[in-house]
């Protein structure tokens, strides 16, 4: 699909983005098929994402990611494991005066990331190219998202030194596993589970929202 093909999705993400009650302007609109079309072309030669077909990027990728928009609180998030920017690119795009970095360990999603955001105009995000483990931000974030972690333990036990003591963790799921809240560290409570739908997906998505228990320590665990 040429670039001409991708501008023509537009409108079903505007309408995308009405269903979700999101209200963009012109230039965030277009910097979302911007992004689209950076995925589409990049992902041919870096393979940033199992997803060929730019309609299914604009639903699986785009509208996917923005769907968490009403429920996130706080003013500086990270996106840990964000691969070609997802959510974190849509989410700074979505949120031009908050701040949304994205880090991933993988140098060749880290040199798309960097031109995507050159590309977009994006002065509200830093690219990280490191472990998760190892970074020691400071300030800390009020948020950590992931819409990428294989657990919700290892999001939480590889992230707790990103987090302030009063944010919040968001983890994007695809499927009901509740088997994975019975292995949480003690010092992790559950907030709420948020079922999720996304235009013209049908399967199911939920956002796990989680704090540090007051008083806790991640020794604990």
């Amino acid at each position: 699909m040429n670039e001409a093909e991708i501008l023509n999705l537009k409108p079903q993400l505007e309408q995308g983005l009405d269903t979700l009650g999101l209200s963009l302007t012109s230039e965030q609109v277009s910097r979302l098929m911007h992004y689209l079309g950076l995925l589409n072309k990049w992902n041919q030669i870096y393979n940033l994402t199992a997803i060929r077909d730019p309609q299914e990027m604009l639903v699986k990728h785009l509208l996917d990611s923005l769907v968490v928009v009403p429920h996130l609180r706080g003013e500086t998030f990270i996106d840990v494991g964000t691969g070609g920017g997802l959510p974190g690119i849509p989410l700074a795009i979505c949120f031009p005066d908050k701040r949304i970095d994205l880090l991933d360990s993988n140098s060749k999603k880290t040199r798309f990331l960097i031109q995507a955001k050159g590309e977009l105009g994006l002065t509200n995000t830093k690219v990280l190219h490191q472990r998760v483990e190892e970074y020691r931000p400071q300030p800390l974030y009020d948020g950590v998202i992931s819409r990428a972690f294989a657990s919700l333990n290892d999001m939480v036990t590889w992230t707790q030194d990103l987090l302030h003591p009063a944010g919040y963790w968001w983890a994007m799921k695809a499927q009901k596993e509740t088997e994975e809240f019975r292995d949480l560290p003690i010092w992790v409570e559950v907030d709420t589970i948020i079922e999720l739908k996304v235009p013209g997906l049908d399967a199911q998505r939920r956002l796990i929202q989680m704090h540090k228990r007051s008083g806790a320590s991640s020794a604990q665990s």
